[in-house]
């Protein structure tokens, strides 16, 4: 069985999570959550059509509040859209 020297991660700082980026999704994540692409995303962010979203440097992030709001209003107008349609009818 091969020895392994732990000597070395002795003396190292463990990484501790600051808690700074709590509630925040980087693309990657929203899109799985979302079931899209990332490109879909991308697109949606040129053309300054989907969930607000921040950059800092090259990432993108998501505050998941804001992504939950948009999905609202999503929601919201689509049901507005299907009882103007009901109501020309």
């Amino acid at each position: 069985m091969k020895k392994i020297d732990l000597s070395a991660c002795e003396d190292a700082t463990p990484e501790v999570d600051t808690g700074l980026l709590t509630g925040w999704l980087n693309r990657t994540d929203l899109a799985r959550e979302l079931t899209l692409s990332v490109d879909t995303l991308q697109r949606w962010e040129t053309r300054r059509m989907g969930p607000p979203c921040v950059r800092v440097g090259r990432k993108v992030l998501y505050r998941m509040e804001a992504v939950r709001d948009w999905l609202r209003e999503q929601e919201a107008r689509k049901q507005g859209t299907s009882r103007a349609v009901a109501a020309r009818r």
